[in-house]
């Protein structure tokens, strides 16, 4: 699995993750996807709070969730913005 990282297929887990982000602030949404040693693929998107300090980005979403579902290594990460909410790639949050 570490030989060939399909990232086609990431990239549209990941414009499929920034469908169901909730930011209703910044109105930008943001979609990862995770490739875990084993072969899993878990997505992620940003949701905001009205204290900023509590919003999670979408990177951080899809780290936590791997963790939850039991994943220790991960391969690969891909993050994707919407064209629409900036024309060219972003980089990943502060935080992360």
């Amino acid at each position: 699995m570490t030989d060939f990282i399909d990232w086609d297929t990431l990239a549209r887990e990941a414009r499929a993750a920034a469908r169901h982000a909730y930011v209703p602030y910044s109105r930008f949404a943001v979609g990862a996807a995770i490739l875990s040693a084993d072969g899993r693929i878990v997505r992620g998107c940003n949701v905001e709070n009205a204290s900023f300090g509590l919003t999670n980005c979408a990177e951080r979403t899809a780290i936590f969730s791997a963790r939850a579902a039991g994943m220790e290594a991960v391969l690969a990460v891909c993050i994707y913005t919407p064209p629409t909410c900036r024309p060219r790639p972003a980089a990943p949050a502060a935080r992360c």
